[in-house]
């Protein structure tokens, strides 16, 4: 039986690579959403496949997408975008009968607040020390330098090095910082899948050795069974059932710990897939109830990126209110 999959968040590099990961598969038929007519993975598809979303933060977009599986008839959502995501797990049976590819809401909220992150996962002694800014980190006796950051919010946004009790003492109260452990060794990206009973079927640690915009665009897979072990634990700590990118980083002693978890598809994901490991694919398993291995192993390669055009006529570029094109009309 066929089914019919929609992947939003066409325009970016996760997006790309579920849409292109399914389009191998003779069972499933792909349709692109995104809220740009300029993303390039909405013209991997046929054009009858192809629609424009508001942004997931707008107060329409979940029942933009709710009458989307019913006039497409689609089977499965998945969403490549963490806002579209929290947006869409709090409303999952306004979805109905489409079911949505995500984790639950609570492993959503957890994984993108870093301290409860680090609290879910203390038992694991893979999280680093992590405190609010203010009282809490002026009463820990911490080795500096330490790191200041959000609480929320991916990437290196905000971040601050903090070389001692003074710069400490000064951090602001009211920006919703926290304080860690500095984590000055190498860091790794783990891509982990979880069954429906939350058991890990595959963690694949890989390096970044070149990072563009967040997004590792060169490096290669890792046979390590502390750095796979650590992701595993992180998973069932925040009770992963899907898809989540585990970022690890060595600490002062070499030992792997946790430096945040991104509940979705990585950017960097047609690394793991070519090293045996297709996880678009076991997703659409895993979701529609389909079996799909205990446990599936990894080769070690390495990757780089290069930019790909897609070329398509003028007429079938699609016009949205949130594409850039319409800044240089």
């Amino acid at each position: 039986m066929t089914a019919r999959v929609l992947v939003t968040g066409a325009g970016g590099p996760a997006g790309v690579a579920v849409i292109r990961s399914l389009l191998q598969r003779g069972d499933v038929t792909v349709f692109a959403a995104d809220m740009d007519g300029w993303a390039s993975g909405l013209y991997l598809v046929p054009a009858p496949q192809r629609r424009l979303l508001p942004p997931g933060r707008d107060p329409g977009f979940v029942t933009t997408v709710a009458r989307f599986v019913a006039e497409d008839a689609l089977d499965l959502v998945i969403s490549t975008v963490d806002v579209e995501l929290l947006a869409l797990a709090d409303r999952r049976d306004e979805l109905v009968p489409a079911v949505l590819a995500a984790p639950s809401a609570d492993t959503l909220a957890v994984s993108l607040d870093k301290l409860a992150l680090a609290e879910r996962c203390a038992d694991t002694h893979r999280a680093p020390r992590t405190v609010l800014a203010g009282p809490e980190a002026l009463a820990v006796d911490w080795e500096f330098p330490v790191f200041a950051k959000p609480r929320q919010g991916a990437g290196s946004r905000g971040i601050r090095r903090v070389d001692d009790r003074a710069a400490l003492e000064a951090l602001p109260t009211d920006a919703g910082l926290i304080v860690q452990d500095l984590l000055p060794g190498e860091e790794y990206s783990v891509d982990v899948i979880a069954d429906a009973d939350g058991s890990v079927v595959a963690a694949v640690p890989r390096t970044r050795a070149r990072v563009d915009s967040g997004v590792s665009i060169a490096g290669r897979t890792v046979r390590d069974p502390e750095l796979e072990e650590t992701a595993a634990a992180v998973a069932r700590a925040i009770g992963l059932v899907g898809v989540a990118n585990v970022q690890l980083r060595r600490d002062r002693a070499g030992r792997a710990m946790l430096l945040e978890v991104n509940p979705r598809f990585p950017g960097a994901l047609p690394l793991t897939i070519a090293a045996g490991v297709d996880v678009p694919s076991l997703v659409v398993d895993l979701f529609l109830g389909r079996p799909i291995p205990d446990r599936i192993d990894f080769r070690e390669i390495a990757s780089v990126r290069f930019l790909e055009d897609v070329i398509v006529d003028v007429a079938d570029v699609l016009e949205s209110p949130h594409a850039g094109h319409l800044d240089d009309a």
